[in-house]
């Protein structure tokens, strides 16, 4: 049964493809950096209502209780914008400056940022303006989770306590193995 499934996970190849982005500080990222760090990756946007604001929170709840146990590998929190036109440098550190200390924001080109949802099978579209030019854009809504080797391991809707994404990561670091 678990041959089986790596066996799936290869073929799926969800998430092999690289990306190249800048952080809220500037400096240029890509998925390559991250080798070898467990990854959990959220898809949004820092003028969503309340969809993207629930699954950080999430996400950072999950973050902080696996960090409390010293037995466990350290994870990486990631947010990817949807929405390059708005989410700059300064706008993402402005808005997760709420969440977890350690979620690093990723953002870049309209080019860059469609390449790095492409990677991970992200929809995201952007709804029409309104009088003052603002939009909502509608996107995939899941966590994603990489493991050491970059592959994609598991992902988590909206319906995913804190507590139960906690559960997931903690199981998938105490089983995993590389798909080498």
């Amino acid at each position: 049964r678990e041959r089986r499934r790596r066996e799936a996970l290869r073929a799926l190849a969800l998430a092999q493809g690289d990306f190249a982005l800048r952080d809220q500080a500037g400096a240029r990222r890509a998925k390559s950096d991250f080798a070898g760090q467990w990854l959990l990756l959220y898809f949004g946007f820092t003028h969503c209502p309340d969809v993207c604001p629930a699954a950080l929170q999430r996400l950072s709840q999950a973050v902080a209780a696996l960090e409390r146990d010293p037995a466990l590998p350290p994870l990486q929190p990631l947010f990817i914008t949807v929405d390059p036109e708005r989410d700059d440098e300064a706008a993402l550190r402005r808005y997760l400056s709420d969440f977890h200390p350690r979620l690093l924001g990723l953002t870049g080109t309209a080019e860059e940022v469609r390449a790095a949802a492409a990677a991970f099978r992200v929809y995201s579209s952007a709804g029409p303006r309104d009088a003052d030019g603002d939009y909502i854009v509608d996107h995939s809504v899941l966590i994603y989770l990489l493991g050491p080797d970059g592959l994609f391991l598991d992902c988590y809707g909206s319906s995913k306590s804190a507590e139960e994404l906690e559960r997931s990561v903690r199981r998938h670091m105490r089983t995993y193995q590389p798909l080498q």
